[in-house]
């Protein structure tokens, strides 16, 4: 009986990743999928999706989370790959945006279901690294800034926000956008744009 309980859960939690692959992939290339689209593209009938997700907008906050842990996790392993602040700075954000070029128009679309305040709590941990990252910088006259430290992470998370706009309008090709996110990042903590633009090349190639 436990082995078939077992097998029962782990059906579940595969069709579970499947709605969650296929919903990604199907937003990504319709924001306005619904439900019933999903189903049909992940090959299962329209109940089970609702047994998993009782509605469009659950099902946009629990992709909107894994999005999140995907960015955090790239931040973390950027951050960690260099004691240059300004080193782990490009290499934290060319990591996330690797992610976040992937889940773009999520956020676009996140934000209908989700707001705004729901995303920035959610990546408060990457904002307060990034703070510490950016206090280090600070401290140690890599970084320059009128802006303390926590108040600057802000500002690097928005101008994030507003380059994946920006690529989703396309006012920026997608293919450049990581390096210029990184060069952007730096010079708004106060490097020279000749010091960024050579690290980012330096870094990124």
């Amino acid at each position: 009986m436990a082995a078939m309980t077992t097998g029962s859960a782990s059906r579940a939690d595969a069709n579970r990743r499947r709605i969650l692959d296929v919903a990604l992939a199907e937003l990504l290339r319709d924001p306005d999928a619904s439900m019933d689209q999903i189903a049909r593209a992940a090959g299962v009938v329209r109940r089970t999706v609702y047994g998993h997700f009782p509605s469009r907008e659950v099902l946009i906050s629990t992709l909107t989370d894994g999005a999140v842990e995907a960015v955090a996790a790239a931040h973390a392993a950027g951050r960690e790959s260099g004691r240059d602040p300004a080193e782990s700075l490009v290499r934290s954000t060319l990591a996330v945006w690797e992610i976040a070029d992937r889940y773009r128009l999520l956020v676009a679309l996140a934000q209908r279901s989700v707001t705004v305040q729901g995303i920035r709590e959610r990546l408060t941990p990457v904002r307060e690294a990034c703070a510490e990252l950016l206090r280090r910088g600070l401290d140690e006259g890599v970084f320059e800034s009128p802006l303390p430290a926590p108040a600057l992470a802000y500002v690097h998370e928005q101008m994030l926000f507003a380059l994946m706009e920006a690529v989703n309008d396309g006012l920026l090709a997608p293919q450049e956008a990581g390096r210029s996110a990184a060069i952007t990042m730096l010079t708004a903590a106060g490097v020279p744009a000749s010091r960024a633009t050579e690290l980012v090349t330096k870094l990124s190639d």
